[in-house]
Parts: C-alpha cells; structure tokens; sequence
C-alpha cells in the first residue's frame, strides 16, 4: 500500500516533490477558518489501518499548530494506526530555561503538547541550544537530520575559493563541518550581544583573506542583523560581496529586504521553510534514513 500524506498549506512544494520521489498520495481534506477565526478541519481520504505522514513546517507556528492538532486527532479518530509529523523548521526550541522569574519555558511546553498527538517527529536542524538531544523534552521517537552535507555541496558546485564564516562560538562545531566537507577555511566571529537588535562584530584575522569569497553560514536567519553587520565589517576590510547561506528561512519583518540590499552577492536558504531564497533542496534528505536525535 502506498504510504498517504498529509500537506498543511504553505508546504505544498516540498510534498511534492516528496510524494513523487516516494510514489506516496496525496491525503484529501479540507481546512480553513471560520469568521470568527475557529479552525475546521475535514478529512476526506480514508486512512483505516494506515500509517499516516504530515508535512507541517512550524514557521509562524501559532497559525498553524490548531489546524495541525485537529487534523492529527482526526485521523487517529478515523483509524490511522502511526502518524508522522515531518517539520522541517521545528518551533519553540528558543526558550529552554528561565532566564528571569515566572517565564514559560515554552520549549518544554510546546515538546509535550506535539508528543500528545504525534507518534514521530521528524525535522532539520532544531536550535537545540543547551538541550544535548530531543529526547530531553520529546516523549515521542525524533529523527534529526542535518543539512551541512547539503549546504556544503552547494558550496563546492556554486562558489569559487570560499572562506566560511560561522555567527558565534555556539556555531563553530556547525561550521567547521561545513567547511571540512567543503574543503574550505573558516572563521568565526567574535560578537558582543546586548539586545535583540544590539549585536557587535569582530573579525578575526580577515585580512588574511582577501582574494576569498566570504561565504556566512548559519541555522536560522532570523533578523539578519548579525549577517548585515558582519557585511559592513567586510565591507571596510575590502572583502569581495559575501554569499549569505542558511538552513532556515525565518526572516522577520524586512530582514529579507534589507539583507539583500546590504551589499552581498546573494542569499541562499534550504526548502525547510518555503522562501523566494530557496536553492537547497532538502527533499532527498527527508526520504533518507535518518540518524535518531
């Protein structure tokens, strides 16, 4: 029997391809909202005795986790035996401690609510900041995948004499991988954050790479505040133009815009989030067997 699966909307071009690699169908329903703003949710593919899979990436995740939970519990009430949920951005991984008095640690909260209706996670480089894996707060089975194989690749095919930069310590792991896979240098920046918005910038020893093409590398390109002002930092070391590379496409507000018009030669994102800076495909890896997180 061919596998079923299930596309909230917004994820319609990564199913595609997914569906069509695997030989898997497409799960008929419907959802939309009503005027007062309350999700509905009808399932119109039978799914007795069937594994189910979810493609929901959790980008803006408040809009989208109602419509997710409604039709989970649906199909477990039509008969659906395991449902996997394939969110390649995965939400709320940010607030993993209290870091003042009486705040929600909305990780954990959000882990046990997906767990409660979900049999499978499946997701692309989660911002495990100080958790060491998924199973400290996921009560359900997590296959993590990682993207830096891909990213390192595109490096190699698209990039002449690249020299990766990582946005902090924390990265560095992240980053030397990329670039060993590469073949490529790195350095990683030296920043002070005092604000969301607040980021100073060093660069160490750029000078010794000059005739290289600066390639910033990161998980989530958020604000891209760090990004536009490491690009001002090798704007006046008379850097070539930076390539700005990243696994996830968040850009809040006009990061995007701004980004773009900051001075660099482009910017490229995985496919974990749909974006018009899509140039990763990230398809493939999904359907591989992944390592458990």
């Amino acid at each position: 029997m061919k596998k079923i699966i299930f596309t909230l909307p917004g994820n319609e071009l990564l199913a595609n391809s997914i569906r069509t690699k695997i030989n898997a169908v497409a799960g008929e329903f419907i959802t939309r909202q009503f005027p007062d703003g309350e999700s509905y949710v009808r399932v119109l593919a039978n799914v007795s005795k069937r594994e189910v899979i979810i493609i929901c990436t959790l980008h803006q995740p408040n809009d989208k986790i109602f419509p997710l939970f409604f039709l989970s519990k649906t199909l477990k009430d039509l008969g659906a035996t395991k449902i996997t949920l394939v969110a390649p951005y995965l939400a709320y991984m940010r607030q993993d401690k209290k870091f003042n008095s009486g705040e929600s640690v909305t990780s954990e909260y959000f882990a046990k609510f997906i767990s409660s209706f979900a049999d499978e996670l499946i997701t692309i480089d989660p911002h495990l900041h100080r958790r060491h894996s998924m199973s400290e707060i996921y009560s359900i089975p997590c296959k993590v995948l990682h993207a830096s194989g891909l990213i390192s690749n595109y490096i190699k095919e698209k990039i002449k004499n690249p020299l990766l930069i990582g946005p902090d310590s924390e990265s560095e792991q992240w980053v030397s991988e990329v670039a060993k896979d590469a073949n490529a240098p790195f350095i990683i920046l030296q920043k002070e954050r005092s604000g969301d918005t607040d980021v100073k910038v060093t660069i160490p020893q750029v000078e010794n790479y000059k005739d290289y093409t600066p390639v910033l590398v990161d998980d989530i390109i958020s604000t891209a505040h760090t990004m536009m002002e490491t690009v001002g930092h090798l704007k006046k070391a008379g850097m070539k133009a930076p390539v700005c590379i990243g696994v996830h496409a968040v850009f809040a507000g006009n990061a995007f815009e701004e980004l773009k018009n900051s001075g660099i030669d482009r910017i490229v994102t995985c496919n974990t989030i749909q974006h018009v800076s899509n140039g990763i495909d990230i398809s493939d890896l999904l359907i591989k067997k992944p390592d458990k997180g």
